[in-house]
């Protein structure tokens, strides 16, 4: 009886021969993997190590090398670059100990149309980190700041690459994009420590009008120091329905929206009382409705 070979299928054999060298292969990346094992343990040591220096660093810029300017926000910069620095640093070297400096510099260097695609797809966030720069150089804006803009207030709490912090009255914080921030009309009560307010008020048509304006100007002037060139300014503005109605000027100490409030509460109840004491009536809206003898009866009516 003659035995004939079995022929075994020529895919089988390509099927082997790729298991068996992407074995090799992988057998070649664990080796590879154990002979930088140290290395790659020293990398990350080294990495834990410059982030520790690059976090005192930035403690001690912000409270010793950058201690003399005066704006909180440039320290606030200032400090984290210099985190950043120093981190990129170690990163780099960390990378020579891996020996992936020279992959990591050609990478960079083939990446300029990357790099543009990205920059096109992050303008937003270019912009507020550009806006952020410049809000932390300019003397319009600083940390601890009462400003007002967007509708919103509040005292200027952090500034950083991206956007603005504002802690509102209310406890509650606003994050706003710097690009916003900065393209917008905002006041800043912090700036100056005078700031002059308005009250207004009408006196009934019978009213001795001079009295009216000596005792206002008076009140005002016991109640809110006027300083320098400032003065208390008295207007009659207009002949109103009721009254006669005016306005009064005046300076008064305000960095934050609540002094200027807190003042016109102050001045409203010092002029209503005054007007009182000298029965100086101050009058509201009167009015008087006629319904007719037809209309009053269908009224009577609808109530029974």
């Amino acid at each position: 009886m003659i035995l004939q070979n079995a022929q075994v299928p020529r895919d089988a054999f390509e099927v082997q021969d790729a298991i068996g060298k992407l074995w090799e292969k992988l057998g070649g990346w664990l080796d590879a993997v154990i002979l930088k094992l140290p290395n790659f343990i020293l990398a990350i040591i080294l990495l834990i190590i410059f982030y520790f220096i690059a976090k005192g660093l930035a403690k001690f810029s912000r409270k010793v090398l950058f201690k003399k300017l005066e704006q909180e926000s440039i320290r606030q910069m200032l400090s984290k670059l210099t985190f950043a620095i120093t981190f990129i640093i170690g990163f780099f070297i960390a990378l020579s100990v891996l020996e992936l400096d020279k992959a990591l510099t050609s990478v960079l260097a083939g990446a300029g149309v990357v790099g543009l695609a990205i920059g096109l797809a992050l303008q937003g966030t270019l912009s507020n980190s550009v806006s952020g720069l410049v809000l932390s150089f300019i003397p319009n804006v600083r940390i601890g700041d009462y400003v007002e803009t967007n509708d919103k207030s509040g005292f200027v709490t952090e500034i950083t690459l991206r956007s603005i912090v504002i802690r509102q009255p209310n406890n509650e914080y606003v994050v706003m994009p710097n690009s916003k921030f900065v393209d917008e009309p905002f006041t800043n009560y912090s700036l100056t420590e005078r700031s002059r307010i308005s009250v207004s008020c009408g006196v009934g048509y019978e009213s001795d009008l001079q009295m009216v304006e000596d005792i206002t100007t008076e009140i005002i002037g016991q109640a809110f120091e006027q300083k320098g060139t400032e003065e208390i300014e008295f207007f009659f503005t207009e002949f109103g329905d009721s009254s006669i109605n005016f306005e009064v000027r005046f300076w008064i100490d305000c960095t934050a929206i609540k002094a200027k409030k807190a003042a016109t509460h102050k001045a409203v109840k010092i002029i209503k009382a005054r007007f009182d004491k000298e029965n100086i009536n101050i009058p509201f809206p009167i009015r008087t409705l006629d319904f007719g003898k037809n209309n009053l009866q269908i009224v009577k009516n609808s109530k029974e």
